[in-house]
């Protein structure tokens, strides 16, 4: 199956983790169309209602820093054909392929479920995380707005708050952020792959070009909010040559730190990228994969808490080391982008506060 122009994956096989059955070709009039005419079909973004009972997630991960979390959406319209999240959509008996990209799922109800948990009296303030999972600002939140709604809690509460995004959507809430911003409420990951539009296009089909996200750090940063730059994932033989220009322009853009992980490709997301290599990248796709496994213990992915986020062995270390040296060049000191949890305020009930 070859890509579909503006979408990343070129597969949509269901997984076969939970003994779901592989779709065939006429489970799906969009993905049999080619063997009854020839047409290649142009699939469209569908959205599902989810009335999720809690919105925000707890974990306990030794290698995350944030313990609860809010996933406003399920599956992710960029398309990123890397993305960690899309094993998630085989819950839903859906492919991590396109389904992931194109049958999307929407949580309304998302701010009146968040007032209703901070306003438990067991409730502990911690920091709570946006863009975990799939993007907080990907285009349906332009209709949509839950992001925003979500936003207007937190910060009507002076609860702190992360956010991880690759869009400059997010600068349609830059009211809300600074405003958080001046109480050291909040602070934003940005994430960049690669300056060159070409190799963005297929690996983030629908997320906003570079120099869109470059400039959202920009107004980010004058704005008073803290930026933090991920150039995340790098991908050896596709990106890794631009880490030392990433972090440069990162630095010169206003980001006030920066972070890279090495690709990860859990469950299902290893053969869709095999598949994306090999469509784009015929000529070097098994020097990649020789790369990714080398720094993945001799596996397609490496699930340690202790190795997943950095990677081992002499490519790991390559490139960590390339990524201090830039990392100090461009003027970095490691600082730490924390958020304060004292200015928490329970949301208002129907009684008005008295103070």
């Amino acid at each position: 199956m070859a890509s579909e122009k503006g979408r990343g994956a070129t597969r949509n096989e269901a997984s076969g983790r939970f003994n779901i059955p592989h779709r065939e070709a006429d489970g799906d009039w969009l993905d049999a169309l080619p063997a009854i005419d020839g047409l290649a079909p142009h699939r469209r973004t569908s959205v599902t209602i989810e009335r999720a009972r809690r919105i925000i997630t707890r974990n306990n991960s030794p290698d995350i820093a944030f313990s609860q979390s809010i996933n406003a959406y399920r599956g992710c319209e960029h398309g990123c054909i890397y993305c960690f999240a899309r094993p998630s959509h085989a819950y839903h008996d859906l492919s991590p392929g396109l389904d992931f990209e194109t049958r999307l799922f929407a949580k309304p109800d998302a701010a009146k479920l968040l007032k209703e948990e901070l306003s438990r009296s067991n409730y502990r303030v911690a920091p709570i995380a946006m863009g975990t999972n799939t993007d907080p600002y990907q285009p349906i939140e332009r209709e949509w707005r839950i992001t925003r709604q979500c936003l207007e809690v937190l910060a009507e509460c002076r609860h702190p708050l992360f956010i991880t995004t690759k869009s400059n959507r997010i600068l349609r809430d830059i009211d809300l952020l600074s405003d958080m911003a001046r109480d050291r409420l909040v602070s934003v990951a940005l994430s960049l792959t690669s300056l060159d539009p070409l190799v963005a296009r297929t690996l983030e089909p629908r997320a906003p070009h570079p120099l869109r996200r470059l400039d959202a750090i920009r107004q980010l940063a004058e704005a008073g909010i803290p930026v933090l730059t991920s150039i995340s994932p790098v991908i050896p033989g596709i990106t890794d040559h631009e880490i030392e220009a990433l972090v440069a322009r990162v630095a010169d853009a206003g980001a006030r730190e920066v972070s890279y992980i090495p690709i990860r490709l859990p469950h299902e997301v290893a053969p869709l990228f095999r598949a994306w290599l090999d469509e784009h990248y015929p000529d070097r796709a098994g020097k990649v994969m020789s790369i990714i496994r080398d720094m993945r213990g001799g596996r397609d992915n490496d699930p340690d808490f202790r190795t997943r986020m950095r990677g081992q062995g002499v490519w790991a270390d390559l490139i960590r080391t390339r990524f201090i040296k830039a990392r100090m060049r461009a003027g970095f000191t490691g600082e730490r982008l924390t958020v304060r949890t004292d200015l928490f305020r329970p949301p208002e009930g129907p009684q008005m506060r008295l103070f």
